[in-house]
């Protein structure tokens, strides 16, 4: 790994603050994260592996700008343009991202931190978590970083799943054509704007027609030949369609020969090429599943729906919850030690297979992290014969709640399986406190490398975040002890 050495900067000092004590918690927090990274060693193996990869040392410093950026992103929950005005504000957010300076502050713009984001692959990142987990769970780390004797254990393994839903609208088939509408339409209006004209009444004509036929088709229900005019409705549409897509494949065509002579770069030209392509691709299967379901009144299976036009990697996923029978997105499983610091995780790209085929990987990955754990604790959708007879063969403690209502009796009986099962209900709740807080909701990351990306980024904000409270707890009652002394 190549070697990485930041000159010493001189960082102004954070202003007294008096009263406030929410904010004084979150500096106590932020100046504590600070700090693990520094101690622990972790900001300079993970930028040093960047270097040797890339083999460029002048970007030292913009890789920790991105770091910590993208750690101020995952723990605030803010957007890229929101971040970047905060920091330009904020004395505590300088200190933390090294932007700010005596004569001058030199925060990013917000691009910039869209850029930073994406600097570090989700492998990478990942490789960060687990390094500060496995120093905090031996004594020494424990020492220099939380300020205990006792190390933190990674033995006793709570999990669960969820779906992190994607930032689209409700799918509505019909309601495709319209996204595709207004894509091809801007795209075209780009073009233009470029001076190249073909053959076309104003294109913004487009959008408005099919706007009026979405605003009919919603109406219908209230009509009592419903069905009748959701089927004239529809190939209305696909008239329409068929006549937007006509003149997006002329432009397309016009902006290939031309695309020389346009003032465009070679990437802006490129990304309208794709844009346009990317949906007329798309549009055909569209357009045959509204059929299918408009005219044809027959039901599509979930495996064949098209749920979004951007972003080909979403599934629907029947969760059978109140409030949440039918969610679209991605599954996420997510396993915690006992103190709460996420140790395991799988961001599924495919669609969710059964809890219970999670359990064996998850197991092999724990095991190859930090060791074989003592426990191992879910809820029952993750106990089957395989998974009792894999947890009996590694001689991992059996948590799961039983499925069979016979075998949940007689293990109730076992006062450590019941001490796990109260303990598993805290993971719920970390789910929810991990997608509200640290996602957001839903999760604003196009494209599943991305979401994966950001899901990363905000589990090492999480486990920072705890250690950092934890630590500052800890140095709390130390200074409270010497005080007293």
């Amino acid at each position: 790994m190549a070697i990485v050495h930041f000159q010493p900067e001189f960082r102004p000092a954070l202003p007294c603050v008096f009263g406030a004590k929410d904010y004084r918690e979150f500096r106590e927090a932020l100046i504590e994260m600070d700090r693990i990274l520094d101690k622990s060693g972790a900001e300079l193996r993970l930028i040093g592996q960047k270097v040797e990869a890339h083999g460029n040392p002048r970007h030292i410093k913009t890789l920790r700008l991105a770091l910590r950026y993208s750690i101020l992103l995952a723990i605030t929950g803010l957007s890229y343009r929101d971040l970047a005005c905060r920091v330009a504000d904020s004395h505590l957010f300088q200190w933390f991202t090294y932007t700010g300076f005596i004569d001058a502050v030199r925060p990013v713009s917000k691009s910039s931190i869209e850029r930073f984001e994406k600097l570090f692959s989700a492998d990478e990142i990942a490789a960060l978590i687990h390094g500060l987990n496995r120093a905090v769970a031996e004594r020494a780390g424990a020492q220099k970083l939380l300020y205990r004797d006792a190390a933190l254990e990674i033995d006793r393994i709570f999990a669960d799943t969820t779906c992190v839903k994607a930032d689209i609208h409700f799918p509505v088939d019909w309601v495709l054509l319209r996204d595709a509408t207004r894509t091809l339409v801007q795209a075209i209006i780009l073009v233009r704007g470029q001076g190249l004209k073909h053959r076309i009444r104003p294109p913004e004509e487009f959008i408005r027609e099919m706007n009026k036929l979405c605003i009919e088709m919603t109406h219908t229900r209230k009509k009592k030949d419903a069905r009748k005019a959701r089927k004239t409705i529809f190939r209305r549409m696909k008239t329409l369609m068929k006549t937007i897509a006509g003149h997006a494949r002329n432009y397309r065509a016009e902006l290939i020969i031309h695309r020389k002579q346009l003032e465009w770069s070679r990437r802006e030209t490129w990304a309208v090429l794709k844009r346009i392509k990317t949906i007329l691709g798309q549009l055909p299967a569209a357009i045959r599943q509204a059929h299918e379901r408009i005219i044809g009144e027959r039901r599509v299976d979930n495996a064949d729906k098209i749920l979004s036009l951007y972003d080909p990697d979403l599934h629907v996923i029947v969760r059978g919850k109140a409030g949440a029978e039918v969610e679209f997105g991605n599954g996420l499983y997510l396993a915690e030690q006992a103190d709460g610091l996420i140790v395991d995780w799988d961001f599924m790209k495919d669609q969710p297979s059964a809890d219970t085929d999670l359990v064996a990987p998850s197991l092999e990955r724990l095991t190859e992290n930090y060791g074989i754990p003592a426990s191992y604790t879910a809820d029952r959708g993750f106990d089957s014969a395989s998974n009792r007879a894999e947890l009996e063969t590694s001689g991992i403690y059996n948590g799961i709640c039983p499925r069979s209502v016979p075998a949940l009796e007689e293990k109730l009986e076992d006062k450590t399986f019941r001490l796990l099962q109260k303990r598993r209900g805290s993971t719920e709740g970390r789910i929810g406190l991990f997608k509200s807080a640290y996602l957001g909701r839903p999760l604003r990351a196009k494209g599943y490398e991305h979401r994966k990306q950001r899901i990363a980024w905000c589990i090492l904000g999480h486990n920072l975040w705890k250690l950092a409270t934890m630590a500052a707890q800890k140095r709390a009652e130390i200074e409270s002890e010497l005080a007293a002394a």
